[in-house]
């Protein structure tokens, strides 16, 4: 017999706990992004105090996260392929090669939105 889901607050509880270690295997593991976090941690408490609409507060915030966002969804696709298995296999690559086309998108994206910001 398949045992239950979890409901209500308990699966709520369940998936805090394994966002969490999702997060800690992120900055234990992945070099990457601990250091988008660091640019996170630096940077938005510039887009906090500075003189800017709530709007492009927003923005330059959001754009921040978007990154580790899809920092995160990049290491996920890697570990995946990795455990797949470590040979080289032409999909292997560009699904590794996409995820991370995926996260120099993000990347440009907050780049164009803080400049675009603070330069104009």
């Amino acid at each position: 017999m398949q045992k239950k889901p979890a409901q209500g607050l308990t699966r709520i509880l369940n998936a805090t706990k394994y966002s969490y270690q999702g997060i800690r295997a992120a900055v234990l593991g992945e070099a990457a992004f601990r250091e988008e976090l660091i640019a996170c941690i630096v940077l938005i408490p510039v887009a906090l105090f500075s003189d800017v609409t709530r709007i492009e507060r927003l923005l330059l915030i959001s754009s921040l996260l978007l990154v580790l966002i899809v920092e995160l969804l990049n290491s996920a696709i890697e570990a995946v392929v990795d455990r797949i298995g470590l040979e080289h296999h032409q999909l292997a690559g560009q699904a590794k090669d996409m995820g991370s086309a995926a996260v120099l998108i993000a990347i440009l994206i907050s780049l164009y939105i803080w400049i675009d910001i603070f330069a104009f």
